[in-house]
This record gives C-alpha cells, structure tokens and sequence, in this order.
C-alpha cells in the first residue's frame, strides 16, 4: 500500500479545549486507534484557528464548549466559515436545551459528553468525518425534547412528503447510504440523490441535520 493511499485513511485531528489534562487524556485515549491521529492541540479559539492556518487539512475538529475569551460556539462558527471542509465534534459535560441548539445551529456535526468511551468517542469522530452527525445518547434525547417543544409551538402546517419520500427520509434518518436506500428500495442512486433535493427543499433544510431535525419535528421516523 503506497504512503499516499495509507493517507487518505488516516483522519487528521485538532484538539480544542483550556484544559492541558484534558486534552492530553483525549489524545492518549485515541493513541490505540490507528486511522485516528492528533496532529494539533489547542488551548483556545484563538490558538485553534491558528492551528487551522498551518493544518489546513484537518478532517475534525474535537472543541471544548466552556472556554474562556472565544468560546466553543463562536470558535465552531468560525471554523464554518473559514474550513466548510473541517467537522466539528462538540465535547461538554452539559446538555442543554439551549446550548444543543447553538451548537447545532454553529454548524456542528456532532455533540460527545466528556463522559464517553473511547469506543464511543472514535465512533463519533469516525461518522463525522464520513459526513454523518453523531449525538451520545443523552444529547439526543435532549434534542428530541428541543424539537417536540418546538413541534408544540409550531402553528403552520407541514407540506406534503410523499410516502417514498417519507420511507427516504427514515432511512437518511438512519444514516444509510445513497446506495444502500437505492438498493433497499428498488430504485436508482439517482432517483434517491432527486428525493432527498426535493426534500431539503420541501423542508426547507441545508444539511442531514436539518432534515432529520424537521423529521423529529413532524413525527416522521415512526
């Protein structure tokens, strides 16, 4: 296997967080993990971003949220904005409504408490650097609560998804593939790649995220 190709199997990491022992217990906990490696760690949002500027290739971003001076949200904001390329993996020990809702709306991939395996931390940094979202379970109920309040409050009515674009968006829920929705349904790639257009559209979401926020909404994943 040539270097280039072993490369590209490897997910570049930056740690962020004000904490030294913190920092250094992620990077010796993800040691064993051979596709994974640390190649910066930050005490802040500031260092960060200037980390970014010598490693702009970084895949995923693990962030502290409780910061002194930038703080984790302002820091993900940031990285949106200037790496779109670089995933962000929140870390916390708290799960808020609100501060769930910041993240994602930061643009985060996804949100870890400080309490999680080092099977279920390298599973998180593995799916959003695929491009999935992964949320530890305590953070999902939590934005499950967030989405039934705001179905509670939500006055208009949704449009109509068709039941193929229901069964589609159950399966995007899910985190299957292109392929794998087109092979489980008897359809083309392409045909599903026009589904889920439609539905971003119909929804009137930008990412998975936000569909599978406006699925929670509206009761679709039953």
């Amino acid at each position: 296997m040539s270097v280039s190709s072993v490369s590209e199997t490897v997910i570049s990491l930056l740690l962020v967080d004000d904490h030294p022992m913190i920092v250094e217990g992620i990077r010796q906990m993800l040691l064993p993990e051979a596709d994974l490696q640390v190649v910066a760690q930050a005490n802040g949002g500031e260092q960060a971003l200037e980390l970014l500027e010598v490693h702009p290739h970084v895949r995923v971003v693990l962030l502290d949220l409780s910061m002194p001076g930038m703080s984790g949200i302002e820091l993900a904001r940031a990285i949106r904005a200037g790496w779109p390329n670089a995933r962000v993996l929140a870390l916390s020990m708290f799960h808020d409504h609100t501060t769930v809702a910041e993240v994602l709306e930061a643009g985060g991939a996804g949100y870890v408490l400080k309490t999680a395996s080092r099977t279920e931390l390298s599973t998180a940094i593995r799916q959003v650097a695929a491009g999935g979202t992964y949320f530890s379970q305590d953070v999902a109920d939590t934005l499950l609560q967030c989405q039934q309040i705001a179905a509670g409050l939500e006055a208009a009515r949704p449009p109509a998804i068709t039941p193929r674009e229901r069964e589609i968006l159950q399966l995007v829920a899910r985190e299957h593939s292109n392929l794998e929705i087109a092979e489980a349904l008897f359809i083309s790639e392409r045909t599903v790649e026009t589904h889920r257009r439609n539905l971003l559209a119909k929804t009137n979401s930008k990412s998975v995220v936000g569909l599978i926020q406006y699925a929670i909404r509206h009761n679709l994943l039953a």
